[in-house]
């Protein structure tokens, strides 16, 4: 379940851009372990200090990584890292290793890692944390409401003004189920319980086993110097969930929004929004984003992507098929990248296409300080993977228009983008393919 790929392209006309191509900063910085294969990193920002966090590899084991820089991305320290449990991490594209920073007075923010780990056959989520900016990080600790049976993860985190970190994941519990006499067994004897497999039929009822979750973390200070209080459980929100597509999380003020691939009548898959305007006690009922009718009996492995800009517009992006309808994973896959806004959380502008050079997945999003967006993610150019950035500006009557940026990396390899606000410009963090193994690669774009 974990591995239902679509790996298959086929080839679509580009969608040209009229506007002028921006500048962007060609320095790049690579951030390595020796003797290991670095991937799935992902960046965060306040001011001038930037951490970038990443996982590094042998064959037999997986660890996350941690580097800052304060100097807003230009050069960063030797990599550190967080796990203390030596090859616990299991982490991809789709579920890399998430960093909140949170603000304190008078010193460096706070680094907060949340991650998936696997034991046996139990995944969790756990955290770890920094108070020296990166040097050390804490003994790590499960994310409450996350232990269990069965896989979870594709999570994604935020901090509101408190200095609470939130975390939204995935969740697979209830497709591991034990019969009664085994519950009997394992209780008495510590035996492991059964996976069940997953019932055939309609998508939709497999999927039902699958739920949304939120929590929050014990422990931040944040910019009060006083512990915040967890949530005793994790709230789930929502059920019928695409079981292996990255989450997206964003508070401002006392909303906190989420958005996620959901699985609709008869097996569609298309992007599901949701907001809470108390702090994350309670959430609105689901939302579709798009009526993009992407029928697939299977997890395409690309999620949605989102930010909220000063208005408190929230701004997804996220990769469905060109046409939309009737793609099975028979189909060759023809992604494109969409934008839309939702400006009170109550509905979305219709959809407009990011315009791309061919098929196109694993959007992100960040919000400039002059209230555009700038959206990345990795395409695929004449038979290779490569990055794609794009400037996003909407229009009072709510139209987006983009404006291309050029790569800061334009070889072949690119994988998986990242990006952050800093003071110095968009950081942007991205996964390149070597002739043995990858690499983690940084740069900002101004």
């Amino acid at each position: 379940m974990r591995a239902l790929r679509v790996v298959r392209f086929a080839a679509i006309g580009a969608l040209l851009l009229t506007s002028t191509t921006l500048a962007a900063q060609t320095a790049i910085t690579t951030l390595s372990v020796p003797d290991r294969t670095g991937a799935n990193p992902t960046v965060a920002a306040n001011g001038t200090f930037v951490a970038v966090a990443f996982s590094a590899a042998t064959i037999s084991s997986m660890d996350i990584f941690v580097a800052t820089s304060t100097n807003g991305g230009a050069t960063f320290g030797a990599p550190v890292q967080v796990n203390r449990v030596a090859g616990e991490a299991r982490v991809s594209g789709e579920e890399p290793p998430r960093i909140a920073l949170v603000p304190r007075r008078g010193a460096t923010p706070e680094i907060v890692i949340v991650w998936t780990a696997k034991a046996g056959t139990t995944w969790k989520l756990l955290s770890a944390r920094s108070l020296d900016a990166g040097r050390t990080f804490s003994a790590s600790a499960p994310v409450p409401g996350s232990e269990g049976d069965g896989s979870r993860g594709w999570e994604s985190v935020a901090v509101d003004a408190t200095g609470r970190v939130s975390v939204l994941w995935l969740d697979h519990r209830d497709l591991v189920v034990a019969d009664g006499a085994h519950q009997h067994n394992a209780a008495a004897g510590n035996a492991t319980p059964a996976a069940m497999v997953m019932p055939k039929g309609d998508p939709t009822e497999r999927a039902a086993l699958s739920q949304l979750m939120f929590t929050s973390l014990p422990g931040a200070t944040g910019r009060t110097s006083r512990p915040t209080s967890p949530r005793a459980t994790a709230l789930s929100i929502a059920r019928s969930v695409c079981y292996c597509c990255k989450t997206a999380l964003a508070v401002s003020g006392d909303a906190v929004y989420a958005a996620w691939r959901h699985v609709y009548r008869s097996g569609e898959r298309d992007i599901a929004f949701t907001m809470s305007t108390n702090g994350g006690r309670t959430f609105a009922a689901p939302l579709r984003v798009s009526n993009d009718h992407w029928k697939l009996d299977g997890c395409p492995d690309n999620g949605p992507a989102m930010a909220i800009d000063t208005a408190r517009r929230a701004h997804v992006v996220w990769p469905t098929t060109a046409e939309g309808k009737n793609a099975t994973a028979k189909d060759a896959m023809a992604l494109s990248i969409y934008y839309a806004v939702s400006r009170d959380g109550k509905s979305f502008s219709t959809r407009t296409r990011v315009p791309t050079r061919g098929p196109a997945s694993h959007p992100q999003i960040v919000m400039l300080p002059n209230g555009a967006s700038l959206v990345a993610w990795d395409e695929v150019v004449d038979g290779t993977r490569r990055l794609g950035l794009a400037r996003a500006t909407v229009s009072a009557a709510g139209a987006v228009s983009f404006t291309a940026v050029a790569a800061p990396d334009a070889g072949a390899g690119q994988w998986y983008p990242s990006l952050a606000a800093s003071s110095n410009g968009a950081v942007i963090t991205w996964v390149r393919q070597l002739e043995r193994g990858s690499t983690v690669a940084v740069a900002v774009v101004r």
